[in-house]
């Protein structure tokens, strides 16, 4: 019997409005998140009548909040990409992270997969050609369809 290996195919790509919806809802759950921890330490500060923390907080420079934004971009990307290889956006759009075999993404091409977004505009290169951003291309992933993709597997 022959042995065939599976690999993904143009047809399983998530379609760039897929992508779309998935960038905006990841970046409103970072916000939100972002929104969430401040919340916190804020009333945990009013609680604990210690204000070390929320004084810490309001002093954050723009800079220093935009560095804490992707500090938190890349704990939420990595981690729900490495042990679920999909965010929270690829759920609720039915899509999922692999490498072009088909298998999950190791740490390592999530790692890459993540810094590739720092890359300024790299959010919106999908847009172009086929719907495979930068992200997807430097670490040598797919974001696919993921029933489609699942039907493809079984077959093979």
């Amino acid at each position: 019997m022959e042995s065939k290996e599976f690999t993904v195919t143009d047809d399983l790509l998530a379609s760039k409005s897929q992508r779309f919806l998935n960038l905006i809802i990841d970046l409103l759950i970072i916000y939100v998140i972002q929104i969430t921890i401040g919340t916190t330490i804020n009333i945990i500060g009013d609680l604990t009548q210690s204000y070390a923390a929320s004084n810490w907080l309001k002093s954050l420079s723009l800079i220093e909040n935009f560095f804490f934004g992707l500090l938190i971009l890349f704990f939420y990307y990595g981690l729900t990409e490495m042990y679920f290889s999909r965010t929270f956006a690829k759920y609720f759009t039915k899509t999922i992270v692999v490498k072009h075999n088909g298998s999950r993404p190791n740490m390592k091409s999530i790692v890459i997969r993540t810094l590739s977004r720092l890359i300024p505009f790299e959010a919106f290169s999908f847009l172009l050609g086929n719907s495979r951003g930068w992200h997807d291309t430097l670490s040598v992933t797919y974001v696919v369809k993921k029933h489609e993709f699942l039907e493809k597997m079984k077959l093979l």
